[in-house]
């Protein structure tokens, strides 16, 4: 049997090979919400309010299928840290289809139930269309971004984080040209407008997905994908349920709490909405490093697990927490310095917008380095397959921490909108302390250690 050199070696060197090039492709698929975010804002604030409301909804549908990825992700790589290339071959081509399956369900609901989805959460006459319009494109392509998903989830499994990274750079570049052009409009191609954006992406999506599974399907660069090895096998896809609903639940919790919050930002306005769409874009570029950090302390951990190297594993979550508090501490205090032009970039011309985007950023920013700690600790759970305890530190930051927070300040002080800007860093606070404390517990470490007495 082949080590995996993730299972060797200095940890550090481990940690930052795979970290840098999730990251970087992480930062290239959030330029997808950037770039819309950009040239929509050229349209308007209700163009910017549109995409800000339609977001959340698509993310929380999409992420019902990305934990069911993650749990690809540990499987291949506990296999991949055992040396064992036959199950790394087999467990991969099961994710595939579970997941195109998966996919092509959540597109007919996504499409079907933009409507409904966009009254519930109050979206205004003036947006109402647009963000139905963006919304019903977007999901045709739920069956092309999870297929990349998938590409990317197992590629990291194995700890191949090159290739996925340039894959999204190129469609990134190409989204770059086509976001204008269905946007606007150009010679014979009519302006969409703000389905425009979403076309956009579809087509780009569309040929990333290709492109990944044709790789698969080629099996040259690690992982090979067999139709025969399609076939259903209902144990081992009832495992990836066991390690992927609790991931999926944990990421859905985060994306149905985020369109909670719009639900509440949009009682103030659709000043506040744009608002609140900017500052949600820029947290979730400023956390990609963090998400970096954990999927790569995810495919450590789980690689180190399967080569049954608890104590590794350990010093891996160590690391990678410092690294991401540190880091993530000082790239707040950079965006609270830069708040109001980073703000003006996205929507020039409109000072409420700028004013009420720039005090979000500067109230959330400062504890960064605490969500940074929260989410590589979630890395560590889930790549010792203990996805429930993700869930749970997610559920109770944002649903009993975070929301709540959030209601009283603005429903029943007089800070108003500025009440929901603060339950950010409360809950993140409060939720790091929670994550630190149970992972020093070490629980997760007494339960990998009984599992793998009982195999």
């Amino acid at each position: 049997m082949k080590k995996s050199k993730y299972t060797q070696g200095k940890i550090l060197n481990s940690l930052v090979s795979l970290a840098i090039p999730i990251i970087m492709a992480n930062i290239l698929q959030t330029a997808y919400q950037l770039i819309d975010t950009f040239w929509l804002g050229r349209l308007g604030a209700n163009a910017v309010a549109a995409v800000s409301l339609s977001f959340p909804v698509l993310f929380l549908i999409l992420s019902l299928g990305a934990g069911l990825t993650l749990a690809g992700t540990v499987i291949v790589g506990n296999h991949k840290g055992a040396g064992d290339q036959k199950m790394v071959n087999y467990s991969s081509s099961q994710t595939v289809i579970v997941i195109f399956v998966i996919s092509l369900l959540l597109s007919a609901i996504g499409h079907f139930a933009a409507s409904p989805l966009m009254k519930l959460i109050g979206a205004g006459p003036e947006i109402f269309k647009d963000s139905v319009d963006y919304f019903q494109v977007s999901s045709f392509g739920f069956m092309f971004l999870f297929m990349f998903f998938v590409f990317q989830s197992l590629m990291r499994g194995i700890g191949n984080v090159m290739l996925p990274m340039f894959i999204v750079l190129g469609t990134v570049l190409l989204n770059l040209v086509l976001d204008p052009l269905f946007i606007f409009g150009y010679g014979d191609i009519p302006g969409y407008g703000v389905s425009g954006a979403a076309i956009a992406s579809v087509i780009t999506q569309g040929l990333s997905a290709f492109i990944g599974i044709a790789i698969l399907f080629r099996g040259k660069m690690g992982i090979k994908v067999n139709w025969h090895q399609m076939k259903p096998d209902f144990p081992w896809i009832r495992k990836m349920f066991f390690l992927g609903i609790p991931a999926s639940l944990e990421q859905s919790s985060r994306s149905a709490a985020m369109t909670i919050m719009v639900m509440l930002v949009t009682s103030f306005g659709s000043a506040a909405v744009a608002a609140y769409g900017i500052g949600a874009r820029i947290l979730s570029l400023v956390i990609v490093p963090a998400l970096g950090f954990a999927i790569a302390t995810t495919t450590l951990v789980s690689q180190n697990i399967g080569a049954g190297q608890i104590k590794r594993a350990e010093k891996i979550g160590n690391l990678s927490n410092n690294i991401a508090f540190f880091g993530l501490t000082s790239i707040g205090l950079l965006l609270f310095a830069l708040a109001e032009p980073v703000t003006r970039f996205f929507v020039p011309g409109d000072e409420k917008v700028i004013r009420d985007g720039a005090l979000f950023i500067k109230i959330m920013a400062p504890s960064f380095g605490l969500l940074g700690v929260q989410q590589v600790l979630n890395g560590v759970f889930n790549g010792a397959g203990f996805t429930k305890a993700s869930l749970l530190i997610s559920v109770f930051g944002l649903w009993v921490i975070r929301f709540p927070t959030a209601f009283m300040l603005s429903d029943k002080t007089t800070l108003g909108v500025e009440g929901i800007w603060w339950a950010f860093p409360v809950s993140n606070l409060i939720a790091a302390i929670v994550a630190f404390s149970y992972y020093k517990m070490g629980y997760w470490k007494i339960r990998m250690i009984r599992n793998r007495h009982k195999d």
